[in-house]
């Protein structure tokens, strides 16, 4: 029997673990390509059916929770508890797999658990999450880290933007500190001869410098023959 797996969320995320919206030439991760048994470029309309018929529309989760006392072990359970906007019915699946696709405006701030006397009640300062900050207005954003010390938790781009924003206001005067558990590679934003870095990553010419398991004989060779260009890109890019 199949693994049951429930999505909650249909933005760009949650669309992607079902992979459905774009063709599958363009929508798939370049070490792992489509089967050349899969030969549609879209679904097809039987398909939809059957996708939009396991698909719910207006629900909104109200509880998952494991029912597994081992989480971890290849037993375990999801129970998914949801209600649907409309009928304001409830209903509970049970499946294997839990993807949360739930996206940055989803209003649901990952904020950790502090022991007691331990989280921002000890702190003298102001806390607030990047959610709070975003949903601010320039102004007042900017009204709000001005001449002040501000300590930014995270790594990731939200973390990085809002860093770099606190920097940009108080300059070198007043520092802006970044603490991090895991780093990152984070591209430079200067513009060297113009160019920014990033085109050297992210285009679909960088990607051919790339070789990937499963790809024709053609390609394997233009990766072979563009060897001494994609060192060369390396060495610039360091």
């Amino acid at each position: 029997m199949g693994k049951q797996v429930a999505i909650i969320g249909a933005g760009i995320s949650g669309l992607l673990a079902c992979k459905i919206q774009s063709p599958k030439d363009y929508y798939q991760f370049s070490d792992f390509p489509w089967p050349s048994s899969v030969t549609e470029g879209f679904p097809t309309q039987n398909q939809g059916h059957r996708l939009r018929m396991r698909c719910k529309l207006g629900v909104s989760g109200v509880a998952t929770e494991s029912l597994s006392t081992e989480p971890l072990s290849s037993e375990g359970k999801w129970k998914v508890v949801a209600e649907d906007k409309h009928s304001l019915s409830t209903e509970i699946h049970l499946v294997d797999f839990v993807i949360l696709c739930l996206g940055r405006f989803s209003d649901v701030p990952n904020i950790p658990d502090f022991h007691p006397n331990k989280g921002p009640e000890a702190f003298h300062g102001e806390v607030i999450h990047s959610m709070n900050y975003a949903d601010m207005d320039y102004v007042s954003a900017a009204n709000l880290v001005k001449g002040k010390q501000v300590t930014v938790v995270g790594f990731q781009k939200f973390a990085m933007d809002i860093a770099m924003e606190c920097s940009n206001a108080n300059g070198v005067e007043l520092p802006c500190r970044v603490i991090y558990k895991t780093e990152h590679w984070n591209l430079p934003d200067y513009l060297p001869w113009g160019l920014p870095l990033a085109y050297l990553y992210f285009s679909r010419f960088s990607e051919l410098l790339v070789h990937k398991p499963g790809e024709d004989l053609l390609l394997g060779l233009g990766t072979v023959r563009f060897e001494p260009v994609s060192g060369k890109k390396w060495n610039l890019i360091r």
